[in-house]
């Protein structure tokens, strides 16, 4: 079985610095530390993973495609780096809007990264900068680390090994 490390986006990879919604590339700041952090998880083996809500999509404030294109511009600036994502998981609704079960703080995107994956919950970490983050790690069996919004990543992954 893998272990992995699933992250937020939104406040622990890339900084909100400017925007709620961030889903324009040019908006896409990654937050210091990511690289060595993610560099440090690969190197211990750790699959990587992205859960992020983007609820914006449901309330017209942009597209799955400017979603997309976000996560295609992250994927490509982390992988100057060596970095790579195992996958990237967002669940595009918005409670005020429609009901589902993939919204953050359900476990079900993290559940399918498991079962897609092949990985051991008592192995991995949900890294998150919000409670929901860390009740849908708690829910779905996975050891949970909720970080300050922004936060030097490299500064708080010491404790993952």
């Amino acid at each position: 079985m893998n272990k992995a490390v699933f992250l937020d986006r939104d406040g622990v990879i890339n900084h909100p610095k400017r925007h709620y919604y961030v889903y324009r590339k040019e908006d896409f700041i990654i937050n210091k530390g990511v690289v060595e952090a993610l560099q440090q998880l690969q190197e211990k083996d750790f699959l990587l993973f992205v859960i992020t809500n983007q609820g914006g999509i449901s309330k017209g404030k942009y597209t799955r495609d400017d979603v997309e294109q976000v996560h295609a511009f992250m994927e490509k600036e982390l992988g100057r780096h060596g970095i790579f994502f195992s996958a990237i998981y967002y669940c595009p609704h918005h409670p005020k809007h429609e009901r589902c079960l993939c919204r953050k703080p359900e476990p079900l995107m993290l559940e399918k990264a498991m079962a897609q994956f092949d990985v051991d919950a008592t192995q991995s970490w949900f890294i998150g900068d919000k409670q929901t983050d860390v009740e849908a790690g708690k829910r779905a069996g996975v050891n949970t680390l909720k970080i300050r919004r922004n936060k030097n990543l490299r500064k708080v992954i010491k404790d993952i090994g």
